[in-house]
């Protein structure tokens, strides 16, 4: 057991439009760039949904309106981190103007099937990213009213 270890606590949004999700590209070390929903760490003082509001608007330049939440989702890494992320849905209202994180190369209007590609070729951040998405294709989801900020 290792003493100590640091949680690290996360957001992720799975936002539909039709019959595609917005994703996001990254670069990630090296020169593959790999793809994930707009997500990130909670700052301090703040909480998931509104971390969520915040990344999805700096990733993307999108403003959301969240609908529902995904759950809890705990991922263990190789390297030995833990994350605790909350999943979120949304729907897109407006694209804004502003800039987006300097890490994000592209944002993608993508297909289940463009998104399942992509994780057969190992190009998704994380197992999470798939699984947020077919719960949410599925209804598995909670009101938001579950979490108390």
């Amino acid at each position: 057991m290792i003493k100590n270890a640091i949680i690290r606590s996360t957001v992720a949004c799975v936002i539909q439009r039709n019959d595609r999700f917005l994703m996001v590209e990254e670069a990630r070390g090296g020169r593959q760039t790999v793809f994930n929903q707009p997500a990130g760490h909670v700052e301090p003082g703040e909480g998931p949904m509104a971390a969520i509001l915040r990344e999805v608007q700096e990733e993307t330049a999108w403003q959301v309106t969240l609908t529902d939440y995904l759950g809890l989702y705990v991922f263990h890494t190789p390297e030995g981190l833990t994350f605790h992320s909350h999943g979120f849905i949304a729907t897109p209202d407006v694209m804004l103007s502003s800039p987006i994180d300097s890490d994000i190369t592209a944002t993608h209007w993508l297909t289940l099937n463009d998104i399942k590609a992509l994780g057969d070729a190992g190009r998704l951040r994380s197992p999470l990213v798939l699984k947020r998405i077919e719960n949410a294709i599925k209804g598995r989801c909670f009101p938001l009213a579950v979490i108390h900020e």
